[in-house]
């Protein structure tokens, strides 16, 4: 959340801020914020000035008593004040629990350089890489390619557990693993270290690392439990570390997490559409940072590094794209996306997510490092490695020969005990 102290001191500049998200809905938001906080200020500080009056009355007593004077016009005097107080009080406990929700509902400000647009449509090409291929056949589904070959099933999914699931079999299978290796492996040598977390968070966890109300429709919530299944390994990863303080000198933290993740995924799942894709389970492979303050833009595009070289490594043509201001999440204050090439789609499509979310999440969270004599808040940055469905997809897609077989990239063969190639 945003620094209450930022929002009193620099209004004018934070709402200029946020409306470059182009959501009046977000000034609204900011603007109850501040009215509510300007009167739990004025309020506290008539509590406080009550509280001081009646140590003052009590210790004006002690005297009186103790000097044989008349005590009847202090004990007049201090009658009235605990009602009084007692009412403010509850005034004031009333606007603490509504101030809270209502600042962290509030999206993180933008970095400079975020690109000032309306929507997708105005996100900005950075660069592209890799060639895209022509074909001299026609590419088929990645779900129907995966299916003849026996490496996938989809029915057999969708009979034990509904629509938007799926069975990987045999090489594909063994693909995913070597996926899933190979990106631990490429950011384990960069000085990532592995975590496997939790697949489920409490309410309060969940509420450090995101408004929850832009998850809670496709969020997976146990009933009667205080618990929701995870979205993402980014948030375990980045609520771990909940209430604590570093010391400057351990920063950065260089996390890559490996999860299974839940989403309730809406969209069509005909026999067509019925792929790697609209899923409600899928694993994938996260970069998380926690670092200084200005540490974080220059950790930012390192992410972006990391990430690019993966899908170099795959072979596939990519885009990075710069999100602009009126696409970007509410967590992010400036956010990259990689796309890859679908030659079916003869258009490219999101594969990897990358925010640099400053200190949003750990003012949320109260992480923060020493500095000095000071404390300040740390920087989070997540940034999707590898999703598996969705690199799937795009290996199979670019990667299949005419005779309905799938290459496997070089980097992954070893990977794959030397196979170079998924056939029937």
């Amino acid at each position: 959340m945003i620094d209450p102290k930022v929002i009193r001191e620099n209004y004018a500049l934070v709402k200029k801020n946020l409306e470059m998200r182009r959501d009046s809905s977000i000034i609204k938001k900011l603007d109850n914020w501040v009215s509510q906080d300007k009167e739990w200020r004025i309020l506290k500080q008539e509590v406080d000035d009550l509280r001081a009056k009646r140590n003052t009355i009590t210790e004006e007593i002690k005297v009186a008593k103790a000097k044989g004077k008349d005590m009847k016009p202090l004990l007049e005097k201090a009658k009235s004040l605990p009602n009084e107080i007692k009412k403010k009080e509850v005034r004031l406990k009333e606007l603490e629990l509504e101030n809270r929700p209502l600042l962290m509902s509030i999206p993180n400000m933008l970095l400079d350089d975020v690109p000032y647009g309306k929507d997708g449509t105005e996100n900005v090409v950075v660069r592209k890489g890799g060639e895209i291929s022509k074909k001299d056949f026609e590419v088929v589904h990645h779900g129907q390619v995966a299916s003849k070959l026996g490496v996938a099933d989809f029915e057999r999914a969708v009979k034990i557990s509904g629509e938007g699931f799926y069975s990987l079999k045999g090489d594909l299978a063994l693909l995913n693993l070597a996926l899933v290796n190979f990106a631990v492996d490429l950011l384990g040598k960069k000085g990532f270290r592995l975590v496997i977390p939790p697949a489920m968070m409490t309410k309060k966890a969940y509420e450090g690392v995101t408004d929850l109300s832009d998850f809670e429709s496709v969020m997976y919530k146990i009933e009667g439990e205080d618990h929701y299944m995870i979205a993402t390994a980014e948030h375990p990863l980045t609520a771990m570390h909940m209430d604590e303080t570093f010391e400057e000198k351990d920063l950065p933290l260089l996390y890559v997490g490996y999860s299974t993740n839940f989403r309730k995924e809406s969209g069509r799942h005909g026999l067509e559409e019925r792929g790697l894709f609209r899923l409600h389970q899928f694993d994938k492979v996260e970069q998380i940072v926690f670092c200084k303050t200005e540490d974080s833009s220059k950790w930012h595009e390192e992410l972006v590094k990391n990430a690019e070289e993966f899908v170099k490594a795959m072979e596939l043509p990519y885009r990075v794209i710069k999100i602009c201001t009126g696409d970007i999440g509410t967590v992010a204050a400036k956010k990259y996306d990689i796309e890859c090439w679908s030659p079916r789609e003869q258009s490219y499509f999101e594969t990897h997510s990358l925010s640099n979310c400053t200190s949003y999440q750990a003012s949320r969270l109260n992480i923060k490092y020493r500095k000095g004599s000071e404390k300040e808040f740390v920087h989070t940055l997540n940034a999707t490695e590898v999703a598996i469905p969705r690199m799937l997809r795009a290996i199979i897609e670019n990667h299949q020969t005419k005779q309905g077989t799938i290459k496997i990239p070089k980097a992954l063969v070893p990977y794959m005990n030397g196979k170079t190639e998924i056939k029937a």
